[in-house]
């Protein structure tokens, strides 16, 4: 049963992203999933119950990609930082870039479904603590206020790509954190070396 349960959840993070949530039918998820219907009552109770799933999973699958890069082209902690912009540079360039499935969740479900918006509000929650905890270990005076510019330029860059169909907004995003990382960790650098 889990399988199955995996299968449709995969199926719809794949449909969701690519098409949209409303646009995407039952149907066409079970078709992608290979499940009968009665599979998808079993599991999920409601089209949102699934969009709940997709998102988590999507999360899921998300942060570990992020983690993953950055840990494996970073060797310090300000390097890090900056692997958060390369990161996405990679995202942006892959075929089938439809933008950030938690801000178009949060579009498509405004003033509709509220449990749809906190999962979406959970994942840049959890994004965001990651990237405190990278912005304490290279020294940041304020970790909390350099996370929030981090997030509004990875965000920023993210809505750009996907408007202008352009990679380049990753690169441009990466310029300016370097500009703010190397402000917030100034008087932490002079202390260190004093």
């Amino acid at each position: 049963m889990t399988r199955k349960r995996d299968q449709l959840i995969d199926a719809a993070v794949d449909l969701f992203y690519r098409n949209g949530f409303n646009a995407t039918g039952i149907d066409r998820i079970l078709t992608e999933a290979g499940v009968a219907k009665m599979t998808l009552y079993n599991h999920f109770a409601s089209k949102d119950e699934l969009i709940l799933a997709a998102l988590r999973r999507r999360d899921l699958n998300f942060r570990e990609g992020l983690i993953g890069y950055v840990e494996n082209h970073a060797d310090s902690p300000k390097a890090s930082l900056l692997a958060l912009f390369d990161a996405h540079k990679a995202w942006f360039e892959q075929t089938g870039f439809r933008g950030c499935m938690f801000i178009n969740a949060a579009a498509e479900f405004a003033g509709i479904s509220e449990s749809i918006r906190q999962v979406a509000d959970a994942h840049k929650k959890l994004v965001h603590a990651y990237i405190r905890g990278l912005a304490r270990a290279a020294g940041a005076r304020d970790p909390g206020e350099l996370a929030d510019q981090m997030m509004l330029l990875i965000d920023g860059a993210i809505s750009c790509r996907q408007v202008s169909c352009l990679s380049v907004w990753a690169d441009r995003a990466r310029a300016a954190a370097e500009v703010l990382i190397d402000h917030a960790t100034a008087a932490q650098d002079r202390v260190t070396a004093t």
